[in-house]
């Protein structure tokens, strides 16, 4: 296994925890329970920023520009809803 692979895999398992995080922290009742949920979503979505920028800074995270007119699509599909 390779470094890339290592980082892919750290990163999506970051994701992972993001998930469970974010949904104890929707279906918490107010409290201590909450805010630890909260604190902790907020540690790792510090953490899955920092593998992100490192894997793009060494290549390894490519974006794909959207095309205008896609943006375009759904920007009316989504305002003619209204």
């Amino acid at each position: 296994m390779n470094d890339q692979n290592l980082m892919e895999g750290i990163l999506l398992t970051e994701k992972g925890v993001c998930d469970l995080y974010m949904h104890g922290t929707i279906e918490s009742t107010p409290g201590n329970v909450r805010q630890t949920f909260s604190k902790a979503l907020n540690e790792s979505l510090c953490i899955q920023d920092t593998l992100y920028k490192q894997m793009s800074q060494k290549g390894w995270y490519n974006e794909k520009p959207v095309e205008q007119q896609k943006i375009q699509e759904v920007k009316s599909k989504y305002s003619n809803q209204n």
